[in-house]
C-alpha cells in the first residue's frame, strides 16, 4: 500500500516537495475514528513510546517524583535543568554519568550547546538521558544489575516489552535498537494511538501517573521552544510526545488520540499535521504553535512559504 501525500512543502507559491505518510485518530473507546494510509503496518514509534516505557518502569517498581518521571519520558533539549535533573536522578541511585548507556551528545538547544561546546559531548546532555537515568534508577531500586540494563534480555526490558504489548493490545514481533541504545518495539499506529488514549483515561495506577506527570511538567519532556512543550502548555489536558523519523502521538483528556508516521522520516511534516488534526477536533492549538509551523519554509531568513496539509485530508 502506497501511503497518501499528507503534507506539501510550498515555497513562493510552488509545491517544492511532498511528504507521504499515515495517520489515525482513535475514539475514547479505542475504535478508529479516522484514518489515512496504512495504519496497521508495524512501525518503530521511536521516542513516542517513552510514556509507555515509563509505565513499564513504574510497574517494575520505580519510585520517583513527578518532575523526574516527566524527564524520564522526555526527549529533552539538553538545557542545564535537563542535564542537572538526569545527574540528580543518577546520584540518588548511587550512580554516575558513566553508567548511562546512551551515547555522548551536544544539547539540542542551541544556546545551551554553544555554552558547553568547548567542553565537548557528554552522555547527560543526550536527549534520552532522562529515560536512561530512570531505567538505571529502577534497576538500582529493585536490585537488578545496572551494567547491562539496556540489553533486550534484561529483566527491566522484558517488563517494558510486556507493558508495551499490554498498552497497545498487540503482539511485539520485532525488536530493534533505538538511537539511544535502548530496545525499541515495533507496533502499529493504531496501537500507539490507543495506548495514549489508555494513559489519559486511566482512573489511576502507573498509566495515569505517567500521563499526569508529563502534562504537569511539559518543559521536562522537551524544552524551550519545542512543539510538545508548547502544545501541552497551550492545550489543557493534552498528552503529546514526538519521536524521530516523523512519528508523533497525542491524546486529549477524553481519550481521543492521534498517531502519525511520515514515510520519509521528516520531522518538519509533523507539526502541520498535529495542528490540522487539533483544529479538525475543534481544538485551537494557539498562536505559538502556529508560529513554529510558519517558520518551517524560509528564504533569506524570512518565511516565504508553508508546510501545507493536503487539501481535503479531513473532508
Amino acid at each position: 500500500m502506497t501511503n497518501p501525500v499528507l503534507v506539501e512543502v510550498v515555497r513562493s507559491g510552488f509545491v517544492e516537495s511532498v511528504h507521504r505518510g499515515a495517520l489515525v485518530i482513535t475514539a475514547p473507546d479505542g475504535s478508529v475514528r479516522f484514518s489515512a494510509g496504512d495504519i496497521e503496518r508495524p512501525v518503530y514509534p521511536r521516542s513516542s513510546n517513552k510514556p509507555l516505557q515509563a509505565v513499564g518502569m513504574l510497574r517494575a517498581g520505580l519510585t520517583i517524583g513527578d518532575e523526574e518521571l516527566a524527564l524520564g519520558c522526555g526527549s529533552h533539549n539538553g538545557e542545564p535543568g535537563h542535564v542537572e535533573g538526569a545527574l540528580t536522578m543518577l546520584s540518588r541511585a548511587g550512580l554516575s554519568e558513566d553508567a548511562l548507556a546512551c551515547p555522548p551528545a551536544f544539547p539540542l538547544h542551541e544556546p545551551s550547546m554553544l555554552a558547553v561546546a568547548s567542553a565537548g559531548k557528554r552522555r547527560a546532555a543526550m536527549n534520552c538521558s532522562g529515560k536512561h537515568a530512570a531505567m538505571l534508577t529502577t534497576c538500582a531500586q529493585v536490585g537488578w544489575p545496572t551494567d547491562d540494563y539496556a540489553a533486550e534480555i534484561h529483566p527491566l526490558q522484558k517488563i517494558i516489552q510486556a507493558t508495551v504489548a499490554d498498552l497497545t493490545s498487540e503482539t511485539i514481533e520485532t525488536v530493534g535498537v533505538d538511537g539511544c541504545g535502548a530496545p525499541l518495539f515495533a507496533f502499529s499506529l493504531t496501537g500507539l494511538a490507543r495506548s495514549f488514549g489508555r494513559l489519559v483515561t486511566a482512573m489511576g495506577g502507573p498509566e495515569r501517573r505517567v500521563a499526569d506527570a508529563v502534562r504537569a511538567h511539559p518543559w521536562q519532556v522537551a524544552g524551550t521552544g519545542r512543539e510538545d512543550t508548547v502544545l501541552m502548555r497551550t492545550i489543557d489536558g493534552l498528552l503529546s510526545k514526538g519521536g524521530a523519523e516523523g512519528v508523533h502521538a497525542f491524546a486529549l483528556p477524553d481519550g481521543t488520540a492521534l498517531a502519525l508516521k511520515i514515510d520519509d522520516g521528516a520531522a518538519r511534516a509533523r507539526l502541520p499535521l498535529l495542528l490540522a488534526t487539533l483544529r479538525h477536533l475543534g481544538i485551537d492549538p494557539g498562536d505559538e504553535a502556529a508560529d513554529l509551523a510558519r517558520n518551517a519554509v524560509l528564504g533569506g531568513g524570512k518565511p516565504v512559504g508553508e508546510l501545507k496539509v493536503t487539501a481535503g485530508l479531513f473532508g
